[in-house]
């Protein structure tokens, strides 16, 4: 099998990009946090069956992995800049749309809006990837943790103009806050003018694309990585999607409920200060195992209970696991392939990782508007206990390659 190349090196050029995508991840960024808090919170306002409130974040998720593979060819062939300027754009508008499916009181409006908002939500999982372009290999894991770290501006942010804005339009609820995102991304879009991303160079025949995808996708290290990710990001949304229904559906408030996420998105970002520096040092398999026992935690503390200081616990356990364990597989994958196979290695990888989100999202609302109709907490334990086979699976295809490498 011939080796895949390596890439240019420009880790100056790199440290400049890692500061702008840092920025765009923390201002940018905020409106998922507020989608996710009030995505189902609205649904459930507008939808005339309940059991479809997290619909909206569902639809938003499923765009997000079809529009991934789009994403990825559009920035092959036309640079970072217009895949991220055409997430920021769809966003806003998605924005608009839902405060106008709020005064229309219109669901089917209200699904349109998320959709959009599924476009950036796509082209903002590809920050993490710009940021290792040109890093050299020891820089990349780094590169990769630091622009995860900007999330830790956006969990604060976000929850806040919640709890400011999102019933500053009253008596129309949840409105002012998606005005926010609307601001948020016009603010946002003048950051990726100072991206040092040039359009690539057009493709000469002849030139290689590198190997097949399906030989890729067959390498250990790619399909470990992959399936790691796409566990640890489903689990992580499969419990927050449920979690602001749980919280005031156990007679807490919205502003209990965008707390809990406030902090669970900090615990998400807050590690990527040093994740890059224990990838570097002991290794990204070592550090997407802690990332999957600490998710088991988190359902292993929710199950225990729901008072508040449940629901915060779980929730920071729910955020550290995702952290490691999408962060670790994130460096794992952009180890094992080519810098010609990037869009599609890439593509495929978010699109597979979204579409398990998608996943997700649709069970959450089912497990806690369907199977917890009549009974929250009956809801709220179907959803923790739903998440043990999908550790299991990534576990065993884990420590499978671990053993296999080792012989």
């Amino acid at each position: 099998m011939t080796e895949p190349t390596r890439p240019l090196v420009d880790d100056k050029r790199t440290m400049r990009n890692v500061r702008v995508l840092v920025a765009a991840q923390g201002i940018m960024g905020a409106q998922m946090p507020i989608t996710f808090v009030l995505g189902g919170l609205a649904g459930q306002v507008l939808a005339s069956n309940k059991l479809l409130a997290t619909v909206p974040i569902s639809i938003l998720v499923l765009v997000s992995m079809f529009s991934a593979p789009v994403l990825s060819m559009l920035m092959g062939k036309y640079g970072r800049r217009a895949g991220f300027l055409t997430g920021v754009t769809a966003g806003g508008i998605g924005a608009a749309i839902s405060v106008m499916a709020l005064y229309q009181g219109s669901f089917a409006l209200l699904l349109v809006g998320h959709a959009l908002t599924g476009i950036y939500m796509s082209a903002q999982g590809f920050y993490r990837f710009a940021a290792t372009d040109v890093a050299s290999e020891d820089l990349r894991p780094k590169a990769i943790s630091w622009v995860m770290a900007g999330g830790l501006l956006s969990a604060i942010i976000g929850p806040q103009l919640v709890v400011f804005f999102g019933d500053a339009l009253a008596p129309v609820p949840f409105a002012g806050g998606y005005v926010a995102i609307v601001v948020l991304n016009i603010i946002g879009a003048g950051l990726f003018l100072f991206l040092d991303a040039p359009r690539p160079a057009p493709r000469k025949v002849g030139d290689s694309t590198g190997r097949p995808l399906m030989e890729i996708l067959k390498q250990p290290r790619v399909y470990t990585a992959i399936i790691c990710a796409m566990v640890s990001y489903a689990l992580m949304n499969l419990m927050m999607t449920s979690t602001p229904l749980a919280v005031v559906g156990c007679g807490f408030t919205t502003d209990d409920a965008a707390h809990v996420v406030q902090f669970h998105v900090l615990a998400m970002f807050a590690p990527s200060f040093f994740t890059g520096n224990l990838i570097a040092r002991y290794g990204a398999e070592k550090i997407i195992a802690i990332g999957l026992f600490l998710l088991l935690g988190a359902g292993v503390v929710a199950l225990n209970g729901v008072e508040l200081n449940q629901f915060f616990i779980a929730l920071v356990l729910l955020g550290l696991g995702w952290n490691f364990g999408f962060i670790g597989a994130t460096a794992m994958l952009t180890s094992a392939h080519a810098p010609e196979e990037r869009a599609k290695v890439q593509g495929i990888n978010d699109f597979l990782v979204f579409g398990m989100v998608a996943v997700a999202s649709f069970a959450s609302g089912g497990l806690m508007n369907g199977v917890g109709a009549d009974d929250v907490l009956l809801g709220w334990s179907a959803v923790n206990y739903a998440m043990v086979p999908f550790l299991v699976l990534a576990g065993a295809v884990l420590i499978t390659y671990v053993m296999r490498r080792e012989i």
